[in-house]
């Protein structure tokens, strides 16, 4: 159950597999495919059916991860069985990949969380592994289908925490009508204990966590 991932109270699956490297990320723990205890569709529904009455009016399900967009068809049959039961449906998504399936899944969706890590190619190309273009088209699908859209960008220091880069963020959600929120989330280094137990280097692991009083400055400019 959270709070964080999108409206209300929410019963939250992580999904398997990501084909990123985000230098940022919190879970690299879901990078792998092919690993994780597997449940069927109507499984995952019966568990979410059990926190139902803690969803009130504005919460439902989220599919995070990892990406969840690798998992279409398995997220096609649990949305559409989420449907049936009038449970509201969440993506939190890097908008890495849109294909045909994709698309079929976002006719079955609420809202997008949509994380736009950065607001330059060279940023995006150095510490993610893909152009910005990608999630940006994402993003002007979802406006197209008028598919409601939180922008969600983690706020690290030094790398992307200039005013700069928070107004160039705030214009791209003024020229999308479907984005109706913005989220800045600190960057943390909890998760430095998952990459140790890995054998792994957390790349961003001397970065310093952004100050409160950074995050309220950045925050002013958005909203």
């Amino acid at each position: 159950m959270g709070t964080l991932d999108g409206p209300g109270v929410r019963f939250v699956i992580f999904l398997q597999g990501c084909p990123l490297r985000c230098k940022c990320c919190h879970n690299p723990d879901t990078w792998e495919f092919g690993i994780g205890k597997e449940y069927s569709a109507e499984e995952l529904l019966n568990r979410a059916l059990r926190f139902r009455e803690y969803f009130g009016e504005d919460g439902g399900v989220t599919l995070s991860g990892g990406e969840p967009l690798m998992q279409t068809e398995f997220a096609i049959e649990f949305f559409k069985l989420c449907k049936e039961q009038g449970i509201n449906t969440c993506i939190d998504t890097s908008g890495c990949v849109l294909s045909d399936s994709v698309k079929e899944l976002l006719a079955l969706t609420d809202r997008v969380l949509l994380d736009i890590k950065y607001t330059s190619d060279e940023l995006y190309r150095e510490n993610v592994g893909c152009s910005i273009e990608t999630p940006l088209a994402f993003l002007d699908y979802l406006c197209e289908k008028k598919i409601a859209t939180t922008l969600r960008q983690v706020i690290i220091p030094t790398v992307n925490d200039s005013e700069e880069s928070i107004r160039d963020l705030k214009m791209i959600a003024d020229a999308h009508e479907n984005v109706d929120k913005v989220e800045l989330l600190p960057f943390r280094k909890i998760c430095q204990v998952k990459y140790d137990s890995m054998g792994i280097e957390f790349p961003f692991g001397s970065i310093p966590e952004p100050t409160s009083e950074v995050m309220r400055r950045l925050e002013d400019i958005v909203y």
